[in-house]
């Protein structure tokens, strides 16, 4: 008696420990480089769409989404047979085989989010200096309430800031990031 009450207590702390795991999300600029065994382009430029391959493919333990470098090289994804370690790069979004593709947000930036229309002002960025070289420009600018940026590939070859005078509703689009500062 005292062995199965023990069982069952064991049993019950290891259900209520996996009730507090998060499931595994897949991570905003970072790559995994290696175990590769097949790439493919990314029509969408979407890196959901990448994390969707890895999960209809039994092979596929972990992936990587690589951003377009200009508008010729677009967007590859990568699947992987193995689970390398993960290495911060902003070329990149990438996660385990089961992992969904969640977003960084927070009330100052918008990932994956565009806000169409309102353009008074549009130029083309370094791609190094990214989404913080355009929201700075909004925010020095006093006619400016909103921003988007393109990273290069989704907006031409190279990376694009777009200046708003009207603050449009979001739209998810990837590949783009926006914000709203008056």
């Amino acid at each position: 008696m005292n062995g199965l009450l023990g069982a069952c207590v064991v049993t019950f702390a290891l259900l209520a420990a996996a009730m507090h795991v998060r499931p595994a999300q897949a991570q905003a600029n970072f790559d995994r480089p290696g175990g590769d065994y097949l790439s493919a382009p990314v029509v969408s430029g979407d890196p959901a769409d990448c994390a969707l391959a890895c999960e209809r493919d039994r092979r596929c333990r972990a992936w990587s989404f690589n951003y377009p470098s200009d508008v010729m090289r677009g967007s590859v994804c990568w699947l992987k047979n193995s689970v390398p370690a993960r290495t911060q790069d902003n070329c990149c979004v990438s996660g385990v085989r089961g992992a969904g593709v969640v977003e960084p947000r927070n009330t100052a930036v918008e990932t994956s989010i565009d806000r169409f229309g309102g353009d008074y002002k549009s130029f083309e960025l370094n791609a190094r200096d990214g989404d913080d070289a355009c929201k700075a420009a909004c925010t020095a600018d006093k006619q400016c309430r909103a921003w988007t940026y393109a990273r290069p590939g989704y907006a031409g070859k190279d990376a694009h800031c777009f200046l708003k005078k009207d603050i449009k509703p979001p739209r998810r689009k990837a590949g783009f990031t926006s914000g709203v500062v008056r």
